[in-house]
């Protein structure tokens, strides 16, 4: 989720049911997994049947803790293979094949009919999956929209240098950050290099018990006096934020730049290139540490990139066990989010409109016309399948305590993103809130309403901003975090799992 301008969600829906097509009305059910009284017809026997109440979803019936457990390993190893938005969505299109999913761009103009499964990817970066439903897609899709970049540091583009006997890469952090967190940690290299010639080269160093690691060094406390007086967000300048790669020198000692060329020798002994190959590069800098569980119980899981691979993996693994839906099914996984949703990868660009435009075009029995386009888009529903931030009982006042993401009580909802005012936001209709709310009370899915925060102290946005904008019913649903934005974030397997149990109630 974006800092500011950068994201969340989380809430909890209401009571009275709206009918709509988005969602297959149903008895009305009680948020959290637990049936209630209809309040608009039935004559009320207890009082409490009118009170709004969340539900912690290990005590919930219909939640198997083994079921839990097991998606949440499946989660875990995914994790640890996708550390960066590029291998995210390479190991998504893996499991999209596995599924039957076809490269929609390899198929020509072959007719879609229902059940086809298709998909797209966009700059090795961005992926849209959709399976086909039993109405043509002008009728209108059901899309599950996440992110799969996270907060990182990244490394410039003429990054390499030495100083006092050290090579050093200079960096650039990418998203909102606490810049505190990310030193005296160890750090794993991820990314592609491009050559001259225009080859691409992977790299990936740090993930292996054998591998080296890198590191931004921190100042000892004994010399840190001037350190400790200054603001939290001054104590800590980007531009010292300088990873440690070395300390051997090339060649002998009148040799110049001698630890800068050794390093320039081992790159290109182990991936054939040469300095200037760095300036054609997204190399980043992510935690070296693996996913791991947490507590005694081990009902958490702790892992760098919850945010918001813990929402867009489960949306994944919705989409890919969705068969004959009703509606054409959508999963939308976006990058850049956390600086904006910029750029031709990220939720700003057009891709989605061209992707919903195609299907369009191809499950249509007419002439295809870009009307077609601009009424599938107004009759589509979205969940914007974001993470919301947590209460954390170690930082009182952060949040209205009633309007709070919790951990444990299932599905966090927030009906509004944005910052003190609003501003920035995406607010969701309240009809389209009750379709949302009736859809997981009457699949018996806890859940719970929230904000981000309390509301002069701080806020985010989400990529519903930008898919509301093309006239799509849009919400954010996604699993509330602790330590957001950190390098170790921390969800609750009950959470992840009733988000992606969830997600396939509404694909489906």
């Amino acid at each position: 989720m974006m800092e500011n301008v950068e994201k969340r969600r989380r809430g909890r829906p209401r009571k009275n049911p709206v009918e709509s097509s988005s969602v297959q009305p149903t008895a009305t059910k009680r948020g959290r997994g637990r049936p209630r009284k209809n309040t608009s017809s039935a004559p009320v026997k207890n009082i409490s049947d009118l009170i709004y109440e969340t539900t912690n979803v290990w005590d919930s019936t219909n939640f198997d803790k083994e079921k839990i457990f097991a998606f949440s390993e499946g989660y875990k190893d995914f994790l640890n293979k996708a550390k960066t938005e590029r291998e995210f969505i390479k190991e998504s299109i893996a499991l999209a094949k596995k599924k039957g999913f076809v490269n929609l761009d390899e198929m020509g103009d072959r007719k879609l009919n229902p059940g086809d499964k298709v998909y797209r990817v966009v700059k090795g970066k961005m992926m849209l999956l959709s399976v086909i439903g039993k109405k043509p897609a002008q009728e209108g899709t059901r899309i599950l929209g996440a992110h799969v970049d996270s907060p990182r540091i990244d490394i410039k583009q003429n990054p390499l240098y030495e100083s006092t006997g050290m090579a050093f890469f200079k960096t650039h952090y990418y998203g909102g950050i606490k810049k505190y967190q990310w030193v005296a940690i160890p750090l794993a290299l991820h990314g592609v290099v491009v050559k001259a010639d225009g080859t691409v080269v992977e790299v990936n160093i740090g993930e292996n018990e054998n591998d080296p690691v890198f590191t931004i060094t921190d100042l000892l406390p004994h010399l840190a006096k001037d350190q400790y007086e200054k603001k939290l967000n001054e104590a800590f300048q980007g531009e010292h934020m300088n990873a440690l790669l070395g300390a051997i020198p090339y060649g002998n000692k009148d040799e110049k730049d001698r630890f800068k060329k050794n390093i320039l020798s081992l790159l290109h002994d182990n991936y054939g290139i040469v300095e200037e190959d760095l300036i054609s590069s997204e190399l980043e800098l992510v935690p070296a540490f693996k996913a791991r569980d947490v507590g005694f119980d081990r009902s958490m899981i702790g892992a760098y990139g919850h945010d918001d691979r813990v929402c867009a993996y489960p949306a994944l693994m919705a989409i890919l066990e969705t068969e004959n839906p009703e509606y054409t099914a959508i999963c939308y996984l976006t990058d850049k989010e956390e600086i904006g949703s910029v750029g031709n990868t990220g939720a700003e660009s057009r891709a989605l409109e061209n992707f919903i435009a195609d299907l369009c075009a191809l499950t249509t029995e007419g002439q295809y016309s870009d009307r077609l386009l601009r009424v599938a888009l107004e009759r589509s529903k979205m969940l914007s399948a974001d993470v919301n931030a947590a209460l954390d009982p170690n930082y009182e006042g952060t949040h209205d305590k009633m309007n709070a993401g919790y951990l444990n009580k299932g599905i966090a909802i927030m009906k509004f993103s944005g910052t003190r005012g609003k501003s920035g936001a995406s607010d969701a209709n309240a009809e389209f809130l009750g379709e949302v709310r009736k859809l997981f009370n009457d699949n018996k899915i806890p859940w719970h309403i929230t904000e981000l925060g309390a509301v002069d102290k701080g806020g985010g946005g989400t990529i519903a901003m930008m898919i509301a904008n093309l006239g799509v019913d849009v919400i954010d649903v996604g699993v509330p975090v602790l330590s957001m934005h950190s390098p170790f974030e921390i969800a609750s397997k009950a959470d992840i799992y009733a988000v992606y149990k969830g997600y396939c109630a509404f694909v489906k």
